[in-house]
C-alpha cells in the first residue's frame, strides 16, 4: 500500500464530519499538491511525497502516544478516533502549494560540486503555519476548538510564538501537547535530517 492509499484509508475510516469528503476531495484535486509535496526543503521529509508519508507518521506517532498506559491513567488523555486523525493527518495542510522544485550546488565527499535536486519554500499566502492549516481545514468542515488549538500550536516550542502563549495552549488543550510530541517524534526520530 502507497502512502497516498494508506492516507486515503485512515482518512475515511476515521473522519465522518459534514464537509470532511469535500476537503479530500481538495487533496486529491489537481489544485493540491499534498500527496506530492515535501514536508520540508532541506530537512525532514524533504522529496517528492514527504509531507503525506510526514502526516502518517505523525497520526502513527500520536495513536501510539494516547495509547500509552501513561496517557491513559496518568494523564487521562482520551480523544475520538476521528479528532485523532483530523489533528494529525491535517496538521501540516498549510504546507500545500509552497514548495517549489530547484536545484543547488553541494560538495560531494571528495570535494567536487554537484548539483543536486532540491526545494525552494515560496508560500503564495503568508498566514502563518499552524494558524494556516486552521484556516484551510476551517474552510470545508468545523474544528472543534481543541482541535483548533492542536494544529495552530503544534510547533510547540520550536515556533517563533511567545512561549507564554504555548504553555498556556497545552495546558488548556492537552491534545495540543500530544500533538506537539508526535510531530516532534516524527520529525526528528522518525524521519531526521535527509543527508545531501
Amino acid at each position: 500500500m502507497t502512502s497516498k492509499e494508506r492516507f486515503i484509508e485512515v482518512y475515511r475510516q476515521n473522519i465522518k464530519r459534514e464537509g470532511a469528503d469535500k476537503l479530500l476531495d481538495y487533496l486529491l484535486s489537481s489544485s493540491s499538491d499534498f500527496f506530492t509535496a515535501p514536508a520540508s526543503a532541506r530537512y525532514h521529509s524533504s522529496y517528492e511525497g514527504g509531507l503525506c508519508e510526514h502526516s502518517l507518521n505523525v497520526y502513527d506517532c500520536l495513536v501510539g502516544y494516547l495509547s500509552s498506559k501513561h496517557a491513559i491513567e496518568d494523564l487521562k488523555m482520551e480523544y475520538s478516533d476521528e479528532s485523532v486523525a483530523i489533528v494529525s493527518l491535517l496538521h501540516d495542510l498549510c504546507k500545500v502549494g509552497v514548495y517549489k522544485k530547484g536545484f543547488r550546488n553541494v560538495k560531494d565527499e571528495k570535494g567536487v560540486w554537484q548539483r543536486v535536486d532540491s526545494f525552494e519554500y515560496d508560500d503564495p499566502m503568508p498566514y502563518g503555519h499552524g494558524e494556516k492549516s486552521v484556516y484551510i481545514i476551517n474552510g470545508f468542515m468545523k474544528l472543534t476548538r481543541e482541535e483548533a488549538f492542536a494544529i495552530r500550536y503544534h510547533m510547540g516550542y520550536s515556533s517563533t510564538e511567545d512561549e507564554r502563549n504555548v504553555s498556556a495552549a497545552f495546558e488548556m488543550f492537552p491534545l495540543a501537547f500530544a500533538l506537539s510530541t508526535a510531530d516532534s517524534e516524527a520529525t526528528y526520530f522518525i524521519e531526521g535530517k535527509k543527508k545531501v
